[in-house]
């Protein structure tokens, strides 16, 4: 594992260069305070990084499977600890806490602890939502791009860190499969700040901030009513726009800018995302609007203000549908106080998240889809016990490989979910709470229901829920199976 160390000491090195930025607006806004926390967590992680590098300097060179899938994980986790230390060691948040607002940060989840957004100083806001962009792209793509001599490593890095899969196409030269998932996703992000700017609602600051929130579906705002604070039909449609391209397979996006215009719609999961989104979207709206289904029962902090408008029944319901399906978490209207029509189908496109190879999270559309058919050859087996036809996602025959790697998955999800449920429930939460929070983690989109819903903050969770959430979050953004393999004992003991 000595090579592990050194190649997470590099990784030090990166994390502390990250904190500059933040630094800079905090320079910039003459935030004196801030600006010292910021560099004494860049000084730690970067003497941490240094004396990491020291200590491994003589680390063999040999790469195998067991240190990719060692690196991936504790890389993550090692990015979330010292992603915390602004937070702590300012005081904006006690040490727990700090730890869940960075994990979140980092894992695109968007889940939050904070209760005044806006009483931050901005170079700890800037930091908040820059930890979403880098997370997004997978701090282990960053690393492949500065460490060349991986080689096959390299690839092994890229297939266990769940954000970008290898694209298909472009497996034989990984390093300019990484650099065009980059550029396109480095391309997205200044559109959508130009984009934001000239709607003259946000500034540059909080520009980049939303975006940043946006293309790593992470949904980190710098208002505490998140999107709603600016009342702008033109910012909600950019915003819907650009979570649908962050929740898009990236490889897509990069063949899109190499001139293949026709790549979105001969990929069947995209073209599958697209329409369960806009008949998601019709549905809610024709719910919000009074049109079917009935308005919530019980207790009058649950009920919703009854029917509205068609116009603005669409409106709330295409951005926040798109925000929750796309695992994003921002919000222009309070969810939890839709009827039980509506907030049922949020928790199952929660649950199916984005496209593979998106920055989203969840199960993956695609990975539905090969469920779907596969149900769909049982039924057609059972009356017709000849027929042979192999299930295909994009013209391509799905292989028994993929089918039983996708049913392990769902079985595992599905597993992992009730425990998370039973867990949250030990630590005080009711029913709906609890298993909307768990989802939420898991899937990394934020907001839940109830004590977890759009209009609240995490914060009423005791830190041992939160400890149990940050886990989730990991086994999420890694896709279970990386992360869980830290529990056999056989993945420690020596040898290839």
């Amino acid at each position: 594992m000595r090579l592990v160390m050194n190649l997470l000491g590099r990784l030090h090195l990166i994390v502390a260069a990250s904190f500059v930025p933040s630094a800079l607006w905090s320079f910039y806004y003459h935030e004196t305070a801030m600006l010292t926390w910021l560099l004494v967590s860049a000084a730690l992680t970067a003497s941490l990084g240094a004396l990491l590098l020291y200590t491994t300097r003589r680390a063999p060179t040999a790469f195998y499977q067991r240190e990719a899938l060692a690196l991936v994980c504790f890389s993550w986790i090692a990015t979330g600890i010292l992603g915390a230390l602004p937070f702590g060691l300012s005081g904006a948040l006690p040490w727990i806490p700090a730890l869940f607002e960075s994990f979140s940060g980092f894992t695109t989840c968007g889940a939050s602890v904070l209760d005044d957004i806006e009483a931050l100083p901005r170079g700890l806001l800037f930091w908040r939502s820059f930890t979403h962009w880098v997370g997004g792209i997978g701090i282990l793509a960053i690393m492949l791009i500065v460490l060349p001599h991986l080689g096959t490593g390299g690839k092994m890095l890229l297939r266990f860190e769940s954000s970008q899969g290898i694209p298909k196409g472009l497996r034989e030269r990984m390093r300019k499969s990484v650099y065009a998932i980059l550029i396109a996703y480095l391309a997205l992000t200044v559109a959508q700040v130009l984009a934001l700017l000239l709607t003259r609602k946000m500034d540059l600051f909080d520009a980049l901030c939303h975006t940043f929130g946006t293309l790593a579906t992470g949904g980190y705002s710098t208002r505490q009513a998140s999107i709603a604070a600016y009342d702008s039909v033109a910012v909600e449609t950019i915003i819907i726009f650009f979570m649908v391209c962050g929740a898009t397979s990236f490889s897509l996006h990069s063949f899109f800018l190499r001139g293949d215009l026709r790549a979105f719609f001969r990929d069947s999961e995209w073209r599958f995302y697209i329409m369960v989104l806009m008949a998601a979207v019709l549905v809610c709206t024709l719910n919000l609007s009074g049109w079917f289904g009935h308005a919530p029962l019980g207790a009058p902090s649950t009920e919703s203000s009854g029917p509205m408008g068609f116009a603005h029944a669409l409106r709330v319901s295409a951005f926040n549908v798109t925000s929750v399906f796309t695992n994003t978490g921002f919000a222009t209207d309070d969810f939890d106080r839709w009827p039980f029509f509506s907030r049922a189908v949020l928790l199952l496109l929660m649950t199916i998240g984005g496209c593979a190879g998106s920055t989203a999270g969840g199960i993956k559309a695609v990975r539905i889809l090969i469920l779907a058919k596969l149900l769909w050859q049982k039924i057609e087996r059972s009356f017709r016990p000849r027929i042979v036809r192999a299930a295909r996602i994009s013209g391509d025959p799905v292989s028994n490989e993929v089918l039983f790697d996708v049913a392990a998955f769902f079985a595992a999800y599905m597993a992992v979910f009730v425990a998370g449920a039973l867990v949250m429930s030990a630590w005080g939460l009711p029913l709906d709470s609890a298993l909307s929070s768990v989802l939420a983690c898991m899937s990394c989109t934020g907001p839940g229901l109830e004590l977890v819903g759009p209009g609240v903050t995490y914060s009423c969770i005791p830190n041992g829920g939160l400890i149990s959430l940050i886990v989730l979050m990991l086994l999420g953004r890694l896709e279970l199976f990386t992360f869980l393999v830290l529990v056999v004992p056989a993945f420690w003991q020596t040898g290839k």
